[in-house]
């Protein structure tokens, strides 16, 4: 049986016996913080489980993308573990129990109509306290005792050991289904959990009965295609052998099963294709969490490759196969194929340029390591090696192994901790915590939003949380004004928009009989939206009437910047391509921020063309509308669906259109809107930068802030003109001839050659339109490395630099050329030591420096001290002694200390040579004098 018959075969089974079918979650469920990647079928129905939302349905089956990396070091060298796999499942909220799920497990399993597997090859275990199951198997089933086995709580039951090691929470035994293919050992396939207990503590008597049980099964694709298909690896299963074949064929090597290389194959296999789904969903390699495990990966995976022979990007030449034994059941892989290759070379590339040099280090630190006799890898050379060569520490642990060599975690921490650094960890919780607001959302389920209608309506209190977590509580009334933390306000529906979507939370007040609370913001927990704020005066009680109010001018504003993330989205889809898809987004007053994909930074005139787009769609003045339909009908209707986004059925679609260019925005979205684009006003581009690889990130202004943005950008640029006497079109140009300007007096004071002619700047083109004056404010900025609107303080300073430049050349001039011999000139002698004591006009520090290195050279035995006034206000001096007069105790860092503290300053260094400061260049002659006499009484003459 083929894979994908075997996954529509078990879904079609279920909904035989009244499941609904469910899509899989998202591989990275951003909604659940207990977890970087979906784990199991059960993580997207935790709170059905809880009973923390009102139930659509009490049964339901899905196939669900997991990707684990506990096991991670077995993947490719056992038959069965991956990191990223399939999990069938069928689950029961408080419906069927042990009985039903046992039942129809074993007609899947052995009717014709279905997997028709040999009874005879089937056993199963279960829990040693679990006498009801085993009875159901063998009293209803017909299994004879001799394949039911009794197995302890670390095999069979929820989580493992849970009723004595914890945690606390929801849990239960669990029955395993074992399969015995002819000539294989038995394999499990199947685990019926049955969740009928909640853990309170410490045992004996800590498990206590929940008020509904559940079921949570969970059946690995991979494995049971195997069974099924009687090979010897889940690597070898329709699905996945083509993938360990296009791996062997862009390595250029042989694929054979027990090979060191057939290894390396299969482990290529797993990681290739978890990665492809990953980059899929947008999350892409980097130092953190979820990224950090894809880089973990590609480069556990590059390595494989290199000690086959690899040395340049292949990996992403597995991905369009990846994508064709795939797109059957996940056909939106095929529209991101070129991306996800692109992105995993990228990776691949900046790996293979420091590999080897990776690789080396690992082996002289093994080689130090058995000269040593010692076992364990430090943790400070392991942190260095991938600060350095981008080794992830997992990968070295893994080489060490190889080497039978342990690994210094805690010292990898630590050295990381200190650098600032710690990658993620994978890690997840069971159900969660409980506290006041799970008691609510038990007990009510969800908020009723009345937002896109009203700003204000009238609801009733049917929670107030005072207090911090872990020692937060519910309390029936409320009476302390001018409380110090917020308190947590919970009503039956409420005008106030939850922070969700990027969009942050309402603000305004709770209005009661007697009482009136401020909110300072509102947050979503669940379906149930959370008041945050302060009693202003009265006593505020459970189950009291307010009236809501929303701060509308707050609220406007925010609709306007949401309303603009939607015009922006579609104009860096035209400009960028479609795959900038958005990564994220914070939408506040007037103000947004929006982080979406792309490999390389969006150039001045592709800004420029986008943030005229926006400009022009909101000059259309075209009405933004929204709906509530079929999720299948938006999708149909062409409305953006982002990767790895979970989205509800049925859905609001969001429309603005037609827009300038006669196209239309269509996304999914719960946000505030407007209604007509005109209202958006004005749209102003403040930044775009990296935050991280291949996402980049636009901060942008609307509304009057825009508005002063605009003003503040034409007023800088006609200012920067002024400064430099050019026209506007000419500031790029200008700023670059006076950077060169400053380049050319530096390198003439540091010694070099004159500066050559400056170049002339280019004919003005008369004046500039508004998105030529932020092109060439933009551009003068990329110029000096600053923001657009720092580009005047920027040029204020740098003229300044070039005038104090050019006083500092003309007062070198002026006292005559500068070198070591004419510095000789002028030297005085104690005994065979020479002292030079001298003022070197218009030297900057790296001149004094060469001079210095230049005269010890030339003397065995001198001392000399130089002094630069730099404008009014500031004196340099640098000091720097031969190696016969620091053996005899003199030191230039004692020496400069006494002369710098007649110009008011000081400063140090070490013996051989030093540098300080003064405050007062009137005094340096008095300095100078005291300078003489202090290396004098120094040398002893």
């Amino acid at each position: 049986m083929k894979t994908d018959e075997l996954r529509e075969k078990y879904l079609a089974f279920f909904e035989t016996k009244g499941h609904t079918r469910v899509a899989s979650d998202v591989l990275v469920p951003t909604w659940d913080p207990s977890v970087l990647f979906t784990p199991a079928g059960m993580n997207q129905f935790k709170d059905h489980f809880l009973g923390k939302v009102k139930l659509e349905y009490t049964r339901a089956t899905t196939c669900q993308k997991c990707m684990r990396t506990g096991d991670i070091d077995n993947v490719g060298r056992t038959p069965r573990h991956h990191t990223f796999f399939e999990m069938l499942g069928n689950f029961s909220f408080g419906d069927y129990f042990k009985r039903e799920a046992i039942e129809w497990a074993w007609e899947f399993l052995t009717d014709q109509k279905w997997l028709g597997l040999p009874p005879e090859t089937l056993s199963v275990t279960v829990y040693k306290d679990d006498q009801e199951a085993a009875d159901i198997w063998h009293q209803k089933i017909g299994l004879p005792m001799s394949r039911i086995s009794f197995e302890d709580e670390d095999e069979n039951f929820w989580p493992a050991s849970a009723p004595s090691q914890g945690p606390d929470g929801v849990c239960g035994p669990c029955s395993e289904i074992y399969y015995t293919a002819p000539g294989r050992p038995a394999l499990e396939i199947w685990n019926l959990v049955f969740t009928q207990f909640n853990r309170v503590g410490d045992p004996p008597n800590n498990l206590r009965p929940l008020p509904s049980q559940n079921i949570d099964t969970g059946m690995g694709l991979e494995r049971t295609a195997a069974a099924l298909q009687n090979v010897e690896t889940n690597f070898h299963i329709d699905i996945l052998k083509p993938i360990v074949g296009a791996a062997a064929e862009v390595c250029g090597v042989k694929y054979e099963y027990d090979s060191e290389n057939g290894r390396r194959l299969r482990r290529i296999t797993d990681h290739v294709r978890a990665c492809t789904f990953a980059v899929h969903e947008n999350v892409y390699p980097g130092a953190n969490k979820e990224k950090y495990v894809v880089k973990r990966l590609l480069r556990r995976a590059v390595l494989d490759g290199h000690q086959m022979g690899m040395r340049e990007p292949f990996l992403g030449k597995i991905v369009p196969t990846v994508v064709e034994m795939m797109q059957s059941t996940y056909p939106e892989l095929k529209e991101t194929v070129s991306r996800v290759a692109s992105v995993i070379e990228k990776e691949e590339a900046n790996f293979f340029s420091t590999i080897d040099g990776g690789l080396n280090r690992i082996e002289r630190a093994f080689d130090e390591m058995r000269k040593d006799n010692r076992t364990t890898v430090d943790g400070h050379v392991a942190a260095e090696l991938y600060q350095t060569y981008g080794v992830p520490p997992e990968l070295f642990e893994s080489l060490a192994a190889e080497h039978n060599l342990a690994f210094d975690w805690d010292g990898y921490t630590q050295a990381m901790e200190e650098h600032g650094e710690a990658s993620g960890k994978l890690v997840h919780t069971v159900m969660g915590s409980k506290g006041p607001i799970d008691s609510l959302k038990q007990a009510f389920h969800k908020t009723e939003f009345l937002g896109y209608e009203t700003t204000e309506a009238s609801a009733g209190i049917i929670g107030i949380i005072a207090g911090k977590s872990p020692n937060d509580h519910l309390c029936d009334k409320m009476e302390e004004v001018g409380h110090k933390d917020p308190v947590r306000v919970v009503l039956d529906k409420t005008p106030f928009y939850g922070e969700s979507g990027g969009q942050v939370g309402d603000v305004g007040k709770l209005v009661g009989k007697n009482f009136e609370f401020d909110v300072i913001d509102t947050q979503k927990d669940g379906e149930l939206f959370v008041h945050l704020g302060h009693l202003k005066k009265g006593v505020m009680s459970e189950g009291d009437t307010v009236t809501a109010t929303v701060d509308t001018s707050r609220r406007d504003a925010i609709r306007r910047a949401h309303s603009a993330t939607h015009l922006l989205h579609h104009a860096l889809h035209k400009h960028l391509g479609e795959h900038a898809q958005q990564q994220g987004s914070k939408v506040d007053t007037d103000w947004l921020r929006f982080d979406f994909t792309n490999l390389s930074p969006v150039t001045p005139e592709q800004l420029a063309a986008i943030a005229d787009d926006v400009a022009a769609d909101v000059k259309t003045a075209a009405a933004v509308r929204w709906e509530t339909l079929p999720l299948a009908e938006a999708r149909k209707q062409g409305a953006m669906m982002l990767f790895g986004e979970k989205y509800p059925d049925p859905v609001r679609m969001v429309s603005m259109g037609p827009l300038a260019h006669g196209t239309n925005s269509r996304e999914l979205c719960g946000g505030t809107h407007l209604t007509n684009t005109k209202e958006v006003g004005a749209f102003e581009i403040l930044s775009e930068e990296g935050v991280s690889a291949g996402t980049r990130r636009i901060v942008a202004l609307t509304g009057p802030r825009a508005e002063q943005q605009a003003t503040e950008t034409t007023a800088a640029l006609d200012a920067v003109a002024k400064l430099l006497s050019v026209e506007a079109d000419q500031v790029p140009a200008a700023v670059l001839v006076l950077l060169n300007e400053q380049r050319g007096l530096k390198k003439q004071l540091g010694g070099g050659t004159a500066a050559g002619e400056v170049e002339k700047l280019p004919k003005s083109t008369g004046k500039l339109t508004y998105s030529g004056v932020k092109l060439a404010l933009a551009e003068a900025g990329r110029h000096l490395s600053v923001a657009p609107l720092a580009v005047l303080h920027r040029v204020e300073s740098l003229l300044a630099e070039v005038e104090g430049l050019k006083k500092q050349l003309a007062q070198r001039e002026a006292a005559g050329p500068l070198s070591a011999d004419t510095l000789l000139e002028s030297a005085k002698t104690i005994g065979d030591t020479v002292i030079v004591v001298a003022e070197t006009p218009g030297a900057p520090q790296n001149l004094m420096r060469q001079l210095i290195d230049q005269l010890r050279a030339k003397k065995d035995s001198i001392a000399v001290l130089l002094a630069a006034r730099e404008g009014d206000d500031k004196v340099t001096l640098i000091t720097g002694v031969s190696k016969d007069l620091e053996k005899r105790g003199v030191s230039a860092g004692k020496w400069i200390g006494p002369v710098a503290k007649v110009l008011g300053g000081g400063g140090g260094g070490r013996a051989d040579m030093a540098q300080a400061g003064g405050k007062d260049p009137a005094k340096l002659p008095e300095a100078l004098e005291v300078a003489h006499k202090t290396i004098a009484e120094m040398i002893g003459g």
